[in-house]
């Protein structure tokens, strides 16, 4: 059985509160409005994932919410993961090889740069930059996270809010 990654970087974020530390900053309108459209396409798509973890950075967890909300998956039941907040790919592939093997198929929601260096490094491709609310699918041919690791996945899917499909 093959495990399947789908990779979100939180969406568009709030700047204009300079006293506010990053971790708390929010989304902004784009943002709240991004999220629930780039979950649609993956809903539309039949690539609804059984589990979903996320960064407890505000702006990641509230854009895996608004996700949750439209596949119909429990905000309640989101695993969080303080590891993944500035996560480099080390940190992020010993949050990926802890996975529960119960669960095919993860949606992760997290930050840049992290997230761009991991989707290359997993899957060999050559993505410049994941952009806000970015999503990127890869397949491991593997049946066990803890295998996963440089190069054993292929990018089927990479899209994002400006790209239109």
């Amino acid at each position: 059985m093959a495990k399947q990654l789908l990779i979100v970087r939180h969406g568009k974020s709030e700047w204009g509160n300079a006293r506010l530390p990053d971790f708390e900053r929010p989304l902004n309108p784009r943002g709240h409005r991004d999220a629930p459209g780039m979950a649609a396409r993956i809903a539309h798509r039949n690539l609804i994932p059984q589990h979903v973890v996320s960064s407890t950075a505000l702006r990641a967890l509230t854009t895996a919410k608004h996700f949750c909300q439209v596949w119909q998956f429990p905000s309640g039941q989101i695993q969080l993961e303080d590891g993944i907040y500035e996560a480099n790919t080390r940190t992020l592939l010993d949050i990926i090889n802890q996975f529960d093997n119960q669960y095919d198929y993860i949606a992760v929601f997290g930050h840049n740069p992290g997230f761009t260096d991991l989707v290359n490094y997993l899957s060999d491709s050559n993505i410049y930059n994941m952009p806000t609310c970015g999503t990127a699918l890869i397949r491991f041919d593997i049946d066990d996270w803890n295998a996963i690791s440089g190069h054993t996945g292929t990018l089927n899917a990479f899209d994002y809010p400006k790209n239109e499909t």
